[in-house]
């Protein structure tokens, strides 16, 4: 029996001692970094931004693998599910991973199944229309809708996003009855608008070549303060709406993950995040800095978790099962 437990405390000893070794010596391959999201969309560019001005401090590449679907939950849901904690897959989380549970049936639980890394950025969201639309402004869209209960349409990345959650608290606010569209992303969206199938999108800044080309009107933007890149379009704020809708972001691991590998690739994407390459790409989506460190990028996501609870309720988005 001695023998026994003696053999099984030098395998624990070993497993822990080769643990040990894999956390000293990390990395030494490629890392993948999950985007949920189709490829050119804002969140695309931006993610292989970072990765490139992050290569370098992490001294392995960093490969960017678009996995879209479920409004951002599908490729971290399964990460969660059958992903090594080793460090080399981690994946860009949206904060639709905060409400999803909340919303309908998941395979994971927010608040254990990740190992939050480090918080990134948040977005530049407004509501766009065609060139050619009726509505010159949002209060005009506003009182289009309001006239018109069940005829206004808009476009949005997926259900549970904080594009949809803001437009439904609008709504809210306002007594107004429009319906939802969701698509992948960015790219549907933007179709389906050029092409008169939906009245509106309320996206992310991807709509921006867009709307410098003069093919879209920029309605209104959700900010706390009006854009650098398009600073004669007010805020929701501005318009007597009191919201400021950003979606901060970050990126996170499968439970479990040596808190040496956490400490290494945090440190690696904060010096990436301090690259002219890196704020060079942000200014270009009129993105700002929402940077948070390990600990407090899990305190976040904590607290995200408790107010969608919340919200969620409030809107009545939870499905019935």
């Amino acid at each position: 029996m001695k023998r026994i437990l003696r053999g099984i405390i030098l395998a624990a000893g070993f497993i822990a001692w080769i643990s040990a070794a894999d956390a000293q010596s990390f990395p030494v391959r490629p890392v993948t970094l999950i985007v949920p999201w189709p490829a050119g969309g804002t969140t695309d560019v931006g993610m292989r931004a970072l990765a490139t001005a992050t290569e370098k401090y992490l001294g392995q590449s960093i490969v960017i693998e678009n996995r879209p679907g479920g409004s951002g939950t599908l490729a971290p849901g399964q990460m969660a599910a059958t992903a090594k904690p080793d460090g080399y897959t981690i994946t860009q989380i949206p904060i639709t991973i905060f409400r999803f549970p909340f919303m309908t049936k998941t395979t994971f639980d927010p608040s254990v199944d990740f190992t939050y890394i480090i918080g990134i950025s948040g977005y530049t969201f407004g509501v766009v229309v065609r060139d050619d639309a009726p509505w010159k402004t949002f209060h005009e869209f506003l009182a289009d809708a309001q006239a018109n209960p069940g005829t206004i349409n808009y476009g949005t990345p997926g259900a549970g996003t904080s594009l949809h959650i803001t437009m439904e608290q609008i709504a809210k606010r306002r007594g107004i009855k429009w319906t939802h569209v969701p698509f992948k992303g960015n790219a549907e969206s933007m179709n389906a608008l050029l092409g008169g199938h939906i009245h509106a999108v309320a996206d992310s800044s991807g709509w921006a070549p867009l709307v410098n080309a003069g093919r879209f009107r920029l309605l209104v933007t959700w900010g706390a303060a009006r854009t650098r890149n398009w600073p004669s379009v007010p805020t929701l704020r501005e318009i007597g709406i009191d919201m400021v809708s950003n979606s901060p972001f970050g990126i996170a691991g499968p439970r479990g993950m040596e808190a040496s590998i956490v400490k290494l690739l945090h440190d690696a994407f904060k010096k990436g995040l301090e690259e002219p390459s890196y704020a060079a790409a942000m200014a270009s989506l009129d993105q700002e800095l929402f940077y948070l460190n390990s600990e407090d990028y899990r305190k976040f996501a904590l607290q995200q978790i408790e107010e969608a609870k919340r919200f969620i309720g409030e809107l009545g988005l939870k499905q019935q099962e």
